[in-house]
């Protein structure tokens, strides 16, 4: 049985650590992720994004995602609509069976921002599913980025305070300085850790980070060795995310490195062998990549074990 998102992060929240939302695009990573919640006794979010439903079709990835929920009744799970990008998706998400739904007006002015997500909380708090939404723009910082610029794009802890005051939104994801996808940084990774302590400190819920890719170097050379090319991006360094969930981050959101780990493995296959054409021998050792990724992460962020 799914449960609503808020169920899970109440409790990080409490007790200060961190659960993965993993996206999900086919069959293989769904299941991947529920056998490494259930190896590591994890709670779980499964995440498909409004791409994910339009490649799968909406009542597939609920379908497969209930499913799997049936199989590991033991696992606290909840399906979240990621970057829900008006109220009519968020509304199709929650009547087709999602738990949890995230509208994306982070791009509006706050007020725009504000009335949007309001509009959204109402309808899924009757339906008794929770919402989560986002403030400050989703971006790298460069190292030679202005104060003014850094201000421009990242949270601003006072408008945090107000919004989720008056949105009564369940969880938020404060901008602080990742971006999205494995291309973050310019030199050295930055993230704002002050900013992030004044926004939790001010707010006092759960806490969403976006962009949260790690690309672990295990990943990054399985990729490259397999032919694969990162154009050396960088992703967000494993101590960083453990300092993001003792600044107060409860949902770390993970997409890329699953791909990344999942590709690497498809290249190797066909790379060692031109003529197999078995779907079975190529997926198999993909997933067995994806599952090593998703548990590391679990372990890393401190969800594994509390269930």
């Amino acid at each position: 049985m799914l449960i609503s998102a808020s169920e899970i992060l109440v409790k990080a929240h409490k007790e200060s650590y961190g659960v993965g939302a993993f996206n999900f695009v086919n069959f293989e990573i769904l299941k991947s992720i529920f056998e490494s919640a259930h190896e590591a006794s994890s709670p779980l979010i499964v995440q498909a994004s409004e791409g994910a439903i339009k490649y799968m079709g909406i009542d597939m990835v609920v379908g497969m995602t209930k499913l799997f929920a049936q199989k590991y009744p033991h696992i606290p799970v909840a399906l979240h609509l990621d970057h829900g990008t008006s109220f009519e998706s968020c509304k199709n998400a929650i009547e087709a069976g999602f738990t949890s739904v995230m509208i994306d007006a982070s791009h509006h002015s706050f007020e725009e921002n504000l009335e949007i997500t309001k509009r959204v909380v109402d309808f899924a708090h009757s339906h008794g599913v929770s919402v989560e939404a986002e403030l400050g723009r989703l971006m790298g910082i460069e190292d030679n980025i202005s104060v003014d610029e850094k201000d421009a794009c990242l949270v601003n802890p006072l408008e945090a305070e107000v919004f989720v005051k008056e949105s009564k939104v369940d969880f938020l994801a404060p901008a602080i300085g990742t971006s999205h996808g494995a291309f973050k940084f310019k030199g050295e990774p930055k993230l704002d850790f002050e900013r992030l302590l004044e926004v939790k400190r001010l707010t006092n819920i759960p806490l969403v980070l976006h962009g949260a890719s790690a690309i672990p170097q295990s990943v990054r050379e399985s990729f490259l060795q397999s032919g694969g090319d990162l154009k050396g991006s960088k992703g967000v360094p494993f101590e960083f995310l453990k300092e993001a969930v003792r600044g107060g981050i409860n949902k770390i959101n993970t997409d890329t490195d699953l791909r990344i780990a999942f590709m690497a493995e498809v290249r190797k296959v066909a790379n060692e062998n031109n003529s197999e054409f078995d779907l079975r021998k190529f997926f198999t050792p993909a997933m067995s990549a994806v599952k090593s990724v998703i548990i590391d992460r679990m372990k890393l962020l401190g969800s594994a074990n509390k269930i």
